[in-house]
């Protein structure tokens, strides 16, 4: 399949080829609802969407140091590394020896990625070195720029859009940073043992809860109220973007809408996983059925069949690039 994948996307030197196998991998590894969904694109795009992934994935790495016992000064020195090697390969100076940066620069340059994306993606990998919480939600969404909106933007030139991309980036932003408010409501044990809490101050301190209860709670594995109803509230903030992002949708190429829709439906699963586990998140990971995910997946593929049926039938339009309306451009 991996080989089918770069033949379409028209990928044939062999430094390459690894580089973006090795994007595939993580991606398959680490993120089990992204790769899921991304097996519903063309498979042209699929190396593409690899290539962001891997790159996302090797830097959130670094910064959570998992399991190589590194400083946070050798771990800074990594992802001061990492930067230059992106930076370099970013203005047309090939990388070498890191195979990820070199999927990721060839992807930037097919698709013209704006190099921005990637500076503030950077920018917000730095901060998780050294920022362990947030005060308000402006300060959360700050962040959330460069580690999810910034995500989305990057993959808009992959999908492709069916209006002007500019009518479509905040909404695709919006679903970056949806699914990564998800991400921190399903971990919020995990990131309290790294240290961390996501869940920006001023939401927790309305239902009078602060870092020590979160600590207790984890520790002892009881539950409180408060808790409960903080992280309720964080549900209704995280739902409250998924429907920001939701006119998005129908703005996509056809023949990629499903598999964002689906990576949208399954995220938004997490989130009702969630609930059913009464917002026990501080003692053990919601995760979605077996079941329920067959069944969103099973849901994509019959829209992604109807789709491309639907893209054979279809007289030949106007020349439109993928990332845009006639032309144009532009995600944990």
């Amino acid at each position: 399949m991996t080989r089918r994948e770069l033949d379409a996307a028209g990928i044939t030197d062999p430094e390459l080829r690894a580089a973006y196998t090795r994007c595939r991998l993580l991606n398959a590894r680490h993120g089990r609802t992204y790769f899921l969904a991304t097996r519903l694109l063309p498979a042209d795009r699929r190396p593409a969407v690899h290539a962001l992934y891997g790159f996302a994935r090797w830097a959130d790495d670094i910064v959570d140091d998992t399991g190589t016992g590194a400083t946070p000064d050798e771990r800074a020195a990594a992802l001061s590394r990492l930067d230059g090697l992106l930076r370099r390969a970013l203005t047309g100076r090939r990388p070498t020896a890191e195979p990820v940066v070199l999927a990721l620069a060839d992807t930037a340059g097919r698709y013209a990625i704006e190099p921005a994306h990637f500076t503030d993606f950077m920018a917000s990998m730095r901060a998780d070195l050294t920022v362990t919480d947030y005060a308000t939600y402006a300060d959360l969404r700050a962040y959330m720029h460069g580690s999810a909106a910034v995500i989305g933007l990057q993959m808009l030139p992959v999908l492709g859009t069916v209006t002007d991309r500019a009518l479509a980036a905040p909404h695709a932003a919006a679903l970056g940073v949806a699914f990564q408010l998800t991400n921190f409501l399903r971990d919020v044990g995990e990131d309290l043992d790294r240290g961390r809490v996501y869940l920006p101050a001023d939401l927790l301190a309305a239902h009078g809860v602060h870092r020590d209860l979160l600590l207790w709670s984890r520790r002892t594995g009881r539950h409180d109220p408060r808790v409960t109803a903080a992280l309720r509230a964080a549900e209704d903030l995280t739902r409250a973007v998924y429907r920001e992002a939701e006119p998005g949708l129908a703005m996509l190429d056809p023949v990629a809408r499903p598999c964002i829709r689906t990576a949208y439906l399954l995220y938004r699963h997490i989130l009702d996983a969630v609930a059913e586990s009464g917002y026990a998140v501080l003692h053990r990971r919601a995760v979605v059925s077996r079941r329920r995910r067959a069944a969103v997946a099973a849901d994509g593929l019959a829209r992604v069949l109807s789709a491309r049926l639907g893209a054979r039938r279809a007289p030949t339009p106007a020349p439109m690039s993928r990332g845009g309306a006639l032309d144009g451009k532009e995600p944990r």
